[in-house]
C-alpha cells in the first residue's frame, strides 16, 4: 500500500474595496450657532469594521465590496473575521466556502479616515447554495471529514467534489480525523493533513 502524504483545499486571494461612509453637516441652531457635530450615517447592515462578522459581501472574486445583507448584491455571509494573515490566527469555520484577504489601501474611503483598510480575513459563507465548504462539495479552504480528493505529484493532494462534478474524479474520501496517523483505521491508503485539533484525515478509496 503506498501511503501519500498532506494536500489542503485552496484558498481564493482577493483584494478588498471599502464601502464609502458620509456625515450629514449639522445644521445651525435657534441662536445662529452651529450644532453638536451629527454621527456617521452608516446604511442598514454596514459596521464600523469592514466585513465584520454577520455583514455581507458582494459577487465577485477579483474585486468586491461590502453590502448590505438584504441588497440583491449581496453574495456571501462573513461567518468569522480574523486580523493578520492566514498565520497569525485560528483558521476559517469548516464550512466555509471562500476566503476573503483585505490588504489594500484606499487612501480617502476606508471606515475611520485614516487611509488604511486593516489587513485580515474574512471567512465567506455563501447566501445559496452552491456550498463548496460542505463535506463533499469539492471547495474551500479547508479540508474535512466527508470531502474527496486525487492525488498530485509529489505526495500531494486536491480537493474535488466527491459526486463526481468536479474537473477530476475523485480517488479517496477522509472518513475519520485523529489525532495521529497511528489511530487511523487499518483501511486507511491516503492521510490528509486538515488542521485543527485532529489535524490527521484517513482517507480509503471511492
Amino acid at each position: 500500500m503506498r501511503v501519500r502524504d498532506w494536500g489542503a483545499g485552496a484558498v481564493a486571494v482577493l483584494a478588498g474595496l471599502v464601502v464609502l461612509v458620509g456625515c450629514r453637516e449639522a445644521p445651525p441652531d435657534a441662536a445662529g450657532g452651529t450644532a453638536a457635530a451629527a454621527s456617521p450615517v452608516r446604511p442598514t447592515g454596514y459596521g464600523a469594521v469592514f466585513l465584520d462578522v454577520g455583514e455581507c459581501s458582494s459577487f465577485g472574486r477579483t474585486s468586491f465590496t461590502e453590502v448590505s445583507c438584504a441588497s440583491e448584491r449581496a453574495a456571501a455571509r462573513v461567518t468569522a473575521r480574523h486580523d493578520g494573515t492566514a498565520r497569525d490566527g485560528p483558521p476559517c469555520p469548516p464550512t466555509t466556502d471562500f476566503v476573503l484577504h483585505i490588504s489594500e489601501r484606499w487612501p480617502a474611503a476606508d471606515e475611520d479616515g485614516d487611509g488604511m483598510v486593516p489587513r485580515g480575513r474574512a471567512c465567506m459563507r455563501n447566501l445559496q447554495p452552491p456550498h463548496p465548504g460542505d463535506p463533499g462539495g469539492g471547495g474551500g479552504p479547508r479540508t474535512v471529514v466527508g470531502d474527496c480528493v486525487y492525488a498530485l505529484d509529489g505526495g500531494k493532494v486536491r480537493e474535488t467534489a466527491c459526486g463526481g462534478s468536479g474537473p477530476r474524479r475523485p480517488e479517496f474520501k477522509v472518513t475519520k480525523a485523529v489525532d495521529a496517523r497511528s489511530a487511523c483505521p487499518a483501511s486507511t491508503a491516503l492521510y490528509v493533513r486538515l488542521g485543527g485539533t485532529s489535524p490527521v484525515g484517513c482517507a480509503v478509496p471511492v
